[in-house]
Order: structure tokens, then sequence, then C-alpha cells
């Protein structure tokens, strides 16, 4: 009988609210921060193009099971359109595709932002991630296809001019889930006569996040191995690494641990209610108790639970009772 593989990481849980420079993908940043905390289980909400910086919200352990609420949250974007050009990737990556002298002056911006601005049909761009007949468009897009990208309902709360030039406009937006930035330079562009695509994008907010709890890879790296110079642990690794009989001192987490945001805060969103201990031990062995207290919600899809400030549960709240969907370990 085959033996049952050990978990390999520390069971830390929390968000690391990074800000992912350019150059690193997503999926490059959750391997870095998943080594860095030595954690057992990581994962991000809402993927973020390598020529993008800005906010990357990394879920460690318990926290990925709160990763649907966090990319389900509003983003806002500050974003660069260069005009006269388009290009086959709607930003600086790919190669020119349509290109005109024409550029629009700061009243041509602006009277075109209220057409982007609400609920409105959006067509993603050729290299995004949606799935056309089971293929990822950028992987039929890389082999020379031209693929129908249907269009698709977004929602954009505002679209701001933070400045204009001559040659470009740095835009802010706040959109909902499902937005493309690319799309957006890509439409205004050939609405104004001109063309555009993005010259540089940064994510400045993931609701429920804030840049203050911006985090970089640095301060984390800092955070974990100590400054250039500083003991760690008594042993110099520059000296020790050809070393046959090194004992290395246990690893002190407990900086970087420091660095990252409660699990509870991806789900801000939702009713809270708070348990006690004897409540909170049932709803972990799954089964529903009874809401007490006069403010407590009789109804609620959804609503979350903790016990002493802590993460219980995910549940829905029916005819005063909470009854758990999603367990926390405690």
């Amino acid at each position: 009988m085959a033996r049952r593989g050990k978990k390999k990481g520390r069971p830390v849980s929390g968000w690391v609210v990074l800000d992912k420079p350019v150059g690193m993908g997503s999926t490059e940043a959750v391997s870095k921060i998943k080594w860095l905390f030595q954690a057992e289980k990581a994962g991000h909400a809402g993927t973020l193009d390598p020529l993008a910086s800005g906010m990357l919200p990394i879920a460690l352990g318990e926290a990925t099971k709160t990763v649907p609420y966090v990319q389900d949250g509003a983003k806002v974007y500050r974003f660069t359109v260069a005009w006269g050009q388009e290009r086959s990737t709607d930003d600086l990556e790919g190669p020119v595709t349509k290109e005109a002298d024409q550029r629009p002056s700061e009243a041509e911006v602006r009277a075109l932002l209220p057409k982007y601005t609400g609920v409105i049909m959006q067509t993603p761009p050729q290299f995004s991630a949606i799935k056309i007949a089971g293929e990822r468009a950028y992987d039929l897009a890389r082999e020379g296809e031209t693929v129908d990208i249907p269009a698709r309902e977004i929602e954009i709360g505002r679209l701001d001019i933070v400045e204009h030039g001559a040659d470009q406009t740095v835009f802010e937006v706040e959109c909902g889930k499902g937005t493309y930035v690319r799309s957006l330079a890509r439409d205004m562009g050939r609405d104004l006569g001109c063309f555009g695509h993005i010259s540089e994008l940064r994510r400045v907010e993931v609701e429920p996040f804030t840049p203050e709890d911006f985090v970089t890879v640095a301060e984390l790296e800092a955070a974990r191995f100590g400054a250039p110079g500083e003991d760690l642990g008594g042993q110099d690794k520059s000296e020790t690494a050809d070393a046959v009989d090194v004992v290395e001192a246990p690893i002190d987490f407990g900086a970087i641990d420091a660095l990252l945001v409660d699990t509870s805060a991806a789900l801000d969103c939702l009713p809270q209610i708070a348990l006690s201990d004897d409540a909170a031990t049932k709803i972990r062995l799954g089964n529903p108790v009874i809401i007490r207290g006069r403010d407590a919600p009789v109804e609620a899809e959804e609503a979350c639970a903790t016990a002493r400030g802590k993460l219980v549960a995910i549940g829905a709240i029916e005819q005063g009772m909470f009854k758990p969907k999603r367990v926390f370990a405690g």
C-alpha cells in the first residue's frame, strides 16, 4: 500500500498584497512568494501581465479559499495610451499593425469618456486568456490565427484623464471583473481615428485592498533573510556553502509573517457574524448553529462567521441559523 506523501511547506495563511514589478509574470510572482514563505499553498486573485506593475494579491494557505471574493472586487488602474499606433497585443509587446499621423486633443479625448463609462460591451484582445473552442486566445494568436472573440458586458465605474500630452494620455479607471484595459486603449484609438495602445499600465487597487497594503519583493526578502550583512543564525552562508557538516539554525518566519494581511480581510464585503467558542466548534464540525443577538441577520445568502476575531467559516443564514459552506482551520 502506497504511503501518502507528506505535505511540503508551512501551513501559513494570509494575503500578500504584492507590488509586482514590470517584467515579472503572475505565476512567477506566486512561485516566488510561496518560496519566501515556505507555504504549503498559494494562488493569486487576478492575473497581471508581465508588462504591467502594481497590485497582485497572493493568497497563502487558507486564504486561497477566499480568492473568488477578491477576484470579483472592483479594480483601479492607472494607464498611459500612446496615440498613433495600434499593435497586435494592444500594448508595447506586439508589432505595429496600424498607424496614423493624427493626434487627439484633450477635448476630443474627454468627449469620448462617457461612451466608456457605465455598463458597456467590450471585445477582449486577441492576445488574452479567453478560451475559444477549448484553446486560449493568446495561443491561437501566436500561431497567426485571428479569432472571433465575442464581446461581453463589463462595468466601468469611472474613467478620468490624469494628464494629456501631444502623443499620449494618462488615464485612471475603476472597473469591474473581466475588464481589459488594453481593449479600452484599442477602442478609444479607433473611435478617435488615431489608433492607440497601452505603453504603461499599473494596477493601483484590488478591492478590498488599498495601496497601504502594498509590499515589495525586496521588503519580503529583507524580512525573510535579514538586511545584507546581518547575522543569519550565527553563520555566513557564503563561507559555509561547501562545508559538509553545517548545522543550520531554525528559520524565524516572524518578520515576514508580520507582513501578511489577515485572511478575513477578503471577506469584508460579507455580513459579519461573531460566534461563541462553543458555536465555533460546532461550525468547524460542519454543524449549523442558531445566530443570537438583536442585530443578527435572519437571512443572508453568504455571511462570514468569526470567533475571537479569527475566521471560522463562510456560510448562509436561513431563518436565523448559520449553515457553514466553507470552514477554515482554527
